[in-house]
């Protein structure tokens, strides 16, 4: 494994309300430098939740994307709170977001969303024996929730309103999981 860069400086960069970034002057093993801009670390974490109502369904949410300027199906997913563990943010996002808590939590993996540029990582959280409860959330409207079988997965990952890369990617690592292909460390 090759080692990595050494960080001369950091520097902000103008931002909005919304995006933090910074300048990264950075020195790698073979004396080439570079500077690199990434979003700067923030939050307390993320979580992305797998909701198996039973052995066969998982419940996804059809949510408003800005970023695309439409509806996308995919997985509840959120911010953790301060003092949260994963399982904690993500029963209550689950209760939040689609109506259910979560007896069973389990982390799969972290998924990185761009980490060419971002510090941004979320938990993969498997929910199972889920029962109903509601907790009112941040969401701008009551969102929808689409039963979906894993077993038919091939088909979900080609509707065009399904690109969102961490859900397709907890998706798979959930259902591979749950077939005993997959291996926690």
């Amino acid at each position: 494994m090759p080692k990595p860069p050494i960080i001369h400086a950091t520097r902000d960069i103008e931002h909005s309300r919304f995006l933090r970034a910074e300048q990264v002057d950075l020195e790698f093993s073979n004396g080439e430098r570079r500077t690199y801009e990434r979003m700067k670390p923030g939050g307390l974490g993320a979580v992305i939740i797998v909701p198996m109502l039973d052995a066969e369904t998982v419940l996804l949410v059809r949510e408003y994307g800005v970023g695309l300027d439409r509806y996308e199906l995919g997985l509840p997913k959120g911010r953790l709170d301060q003092d949260e563990t994963a399982e904690q943010g993500a029963n209550r996002e689950l209760k939040e977001e689609i109506g259910y808590g979560a007896r069973k939590l389990k982390i799969l993996h972290n998924l990185s969303l761009s980490p060419s540029y971002m510090t941004h990582m979320a938990h993969v959280v498997l929910a199972q024996e889920l029962y109903p409860e509601r907790l009112p959330g941040d969401e701008p409207e009551e969102l929808e929730v689409v039963p979906w079988k894993l077993a038919e997965l091939h088909t979900l990952v080609a509707r065009d309103d399904v690109t969102e890369g961490r859900s397709i990617a907890a998706l798979f690592m959930a259902r591979e999981y749950l077939a005993g292909r997959m291996q926690l460390s």
